[in-house]
């Protein structure tokens, strides 16, 4: 009679801690369900260099940057935008190019700068714009959006333009207008 008791009390206890522990099993938590909206890399406060044949040459900088590498078009993004910085072969910064958003397509090699796109070119001439591509592939510069060029002597104002990728060689499709600069003012100021 006694086994039996002490045969139902194991039973009893041990059927109550077999219960209890299946409640405790850890959270699994869902997985990842498309890849391609979700990013492989998130960085903040992010400055790089890149050199070519051991030579500094460029220098960006950006608060946030997403790499989305499974998405149909493979694209990295800088919602916060970047400022791109390039070296003279003495280290100097001879041109400049700021931007309040950036994506970079990393199969086309295509870069879309977008919203207050300001850049300086190596003589010096300042381009605003609101929307620039910038094709690596094709060595190019464009924009269909309106454009603004501050040269030494004036200001050009038109409708799109086409470039080199270095600022220097350009055209401006639809010019809507040419203001001439006064060097003894632009001296002074």
């Amino acid at each position: 009679m006694n086994f039996r008791i002490i045969y139902y009390l194991l039973f009893i206890i041990h059927c109550s801690l077999f219960a209890s522990c299946t409640n405790n099993k850890p959270q699994i938590a869902d997985s990842v369900i498309d890849r391609a909206e979700s990013p492989r890399l998130k960085a903040t406060e992010i400055t790089t260099i890149i050199s070519d044949s051991g030579i500094t040459r460029y220098r960006i900088t950006t608060k946030e940057w997403y790499v989305f590498d499974k998405a149909a078009e493979p694209y990295w993004l800088f919602p916060n935008g970047l400022h791109f910085d390039r070296f003279d072969e003495h280290y100097n910064v001879d041109a400049q190019i700021d931007c309040n958003h950036a994506t970079y397509y990393d199969k086309k090699q295509l870069w879309v700068l977008k919203d207050s796109v300001k850049c300086t070119n190596i003589e010096g001439e300042q381009f605003s714009t609101n929307l620039l591509h910038w094709s690596q592939l094709e060595e190019r510069i464009y924009s269909d959006s309106a454009i603004s060029i501050q040269k030494k002597t004036m200001i050009i104002n038109g409708l799109g333009f086409e470039s080199n990728q270095t600022l220097t060689i350009y055209r401006i499709n639809k010019v809507t207008g040419i203001i001439p600069l006064d060097n003894d003012s632009t001296e002074n100021e």
